[in-house]
Formats: structure tokens, sequence, C-alpha cells
């Protein structure tokens, strides 16, 4: 069963609208976007949407395999074509005769597949290994990548015409970071998804703090690593442990110098400058009570809490100077700040931002 496209953010909506336009067209698209975005996601929701649903849906990962092997993957071979060729073989092409091919990481194909990939889109003919018949064939070529091709086309990695060719559509996929507003949804989907597959581990869906910590996550994989995420946590039960694994957030932590608030307890600054000191302890003064002992307040220091704190003050200076700047516009501070305006709302109330009375 395909996997829907879930989400309500601006970029998802027009994606979705631009399948609906291009799926009956059968025009070479192109799908870009990071590593875990969804780009094969997008390519079964094409697929689903054309009138080639009769037949075959064919996928082939053009970074997995050397570059013989995916030659003979993508067109096929005669017996005896090459040692251990044993017998005949069709190839991706013509598996996906009347239907779609899907080449993923088409930017990791070698240079000297890509001339003949070229020609196979410009005359729809091939011809396997080891042969010297042509056959036609009629295929709705969809490819993806995270490389920028244009780049690549600049350091000679890629070919131009070729790039021209299969980018006649390109559907840019965001990264998980710009469309938070989707992240709750995700979350929902999965959830239900995977509930049949760990019926013994049922998990337990995320309250209203951990859901704000799942959305002012950066998410560097994407919709793939909320999936794991996902599963992790309806395996182990516990979305601490789960946070505790996941890579570092982007943002840095303050952490606090010990040594430094006992000295300026006493009066003194054994090897720091006064005015380093002071600046640092008045900084970590706004995340950490340090009216405590040294040995309480190394049992309390939280890290995590510390780094949520951080995080929501700047968030919050950065919200209101935008807001001030835009005389409380919140539709245009929305823009500004690239999150949706629903987003901003949530985030005034969070953090009890409100215009100047009257």
């Amino acid at each position: 069963m395909t996997t829907p496209l879930i989400g309500v953010s601006k970029s998802l909506l027009k994606i979705k609208e631009l399948i609906n336009h291009v799926a009956n067209t059968c025009l070479n698209v192109l799908i870009t976007g990071e590593t875990g975005v969804g780009k094969e996601v997008v390519a079964q929701n094409l697929y689903e949407e054309s009138p080639r649903t009769e037949h075959n849906f064919v996928k082939i990962n053009c970074a997995a395999l050397p570059e013989t092997l995916l030659e003979s993957e993508l067109y096929g071979y005669e017996k005896g074509a090459f040692t251990g060729a044993h017998k005949k073989r069709p190839g991706k092409f013509q598996s996906a005769h009347k239907g779609v091919l899907f080449l993923d990481e088409i930017g990791d194909m070698p240079l000297s597949l890509q001339s003949k990939m070229l020609h196979v889109l410009q005359s729809g003919e091939f011809s396997p290994l080891g042969s010297d018949q042509d056959f036609k064939t009629d295929v709705w070529v969809i490819a993806a990548t995270n490389h920028d091709l244009e780049k690549r086309i600049k350091q000679k990695q890629f070919r131009e015409d070729l790039f021209y060719r299969l980018n006649i559509i390109k559907i840019d996929i965001p990264p998980l970071r710009e469309r938070t507003e989707d992240i709750p949804l995700l979350v929902e989907y999965y959830f239900k998804l995977y509930k049949s597959e760990y019926p013994n581990n049922p998990g337990s869906k995320p309250d209203e703090d951990t859901m704000v910590r799942l959305c002012n996550y950066p998410w560097p994989g994407n919709v793939r690593q909320l999936q794991n995420c996902i599963k992790k946590q309806m395996v182990i039960n516990s979305w601490d442990k789960v946070f505790d694994e996941m890579p570092a957030e982007d943002s840095h932590a303050i952490v606090p110098d010990i040594s430094a608030h006992d000295s300026v307890k006493k009066g003194e600054t054994r090897n720091l400058h006064p005015d380093f000191a002071n600046d640092r302890i008045s900084l970590i003064s706004e995340f950490v009570d340090l009216s405590t002992s040294s040995e309480k307040l190394l049992q309390e220091i939280s890290l995590k809490k510390i780094k949520k704190k951080a995080s929501d003050r700047v968030e919050k200076e950065v919200i209101t100077f935008v807001l001030e700047k835009v005389g409380w516009n919140r539709s245009r501070a929305a823009k500004i700040l690239k999150v949706s305006y629903k987003t901003l709302l949530y985030k005034m109330s969070e953090f009890d931002i409100n215009p100047p009375s009257k």
C-alpha cells in the first residue's frame, strides 16, 4: 500500500497539487531533497495518481550497485553476455514497460552510464548487454536525488543534457525542520501504522511537552529518522531514552562553571578575568538557581532543561524582535520567520508574547 503524503504545511500542499497536475502527463519528473524527506513516497503517489497503475512501479537505486551491475540491471542481458550470465534476463526498463521506472539517487549514476541513459530517454530504445537487437520501451521515468545536480554539472560529474531531460518537472521536498506543523500528523499516522507491527509494545503517544520537543528538534534524518524514533519508542516505551539517543541538536547548551560560581560567592576571581566571570554567572543564573549549595547544584543541573530554557529564551527574543519590526503584523512575521501562521500563534501563546497595550 502506498504511503500517503502526511501534512498540512504550505510546501506539502503545493506538492500534492503538483502531483495532481503532473500525474496524467507522464512527463519526466526530478524529485530533490535531503535524505529521508520522502522522495520515494512522492514518486509512489505520482504513480498511484497516474493512468499507469495497472503496470509495474519499478525502483532501482543507482548508488547501491557497481557500474557493471547497474548497467545489466537497467537494460538486462543475453545468455553468455558476460561471465556468470547463464541465462537471459530482462532489465528494469523491460519490467517497467507501460509503468513507472523510479531511478533513486540518480546523482550517483556513473558518467559512463549517463550517456546511454540519455539515449534511452530520447529515443525510447535500448539493447540488452550482449544483444544487437533494439527494444522499444514505454516507461515513465521519475528520478530522485539528494545532490545539487547543477553543482555536479559544474564539477563535470553529471551530464547537463541528461539533467535537462530528467528535469522537465521538478518537485523539491523541504526538510522536516522547515515544516514542523506536519510533525504532529506524522507522529499520529506512524503510531497507528506501527501498532500492528508491535502489538505487544504499544508505546505511548507524546504528551504536549514531548510534542514541543519533537517539533523543535532539527531532524537531520528527516521523516525517516522520525519513523525510527517512533518505532524505538513503541519498543522501549520511554521518550526520554529516545531523546537521549538522538543526535545532538543544533543549538549549543549552556554549561555552568561551578568553580566560577564558588569564586564569585567568595568575592574571588581565581584565574578568570573579572568581567568574563561576572558575565558567565549572569548568563547562567538565568537558567540555573545559583543560590543553592554547590553539591545540590551539581545534583540538580540538567543539560536538557538548560538547553530547552536557552532555546525558548532565544526563540522568544527573536519572535518579539521581528514582531516589533513589522508593527505586530503576524502574517508578515510568520513569513519572515519561515513558520506557519498557526505555529507563530502557538509560540506567542507559549512564550506569553503580546503586543503593547494602546
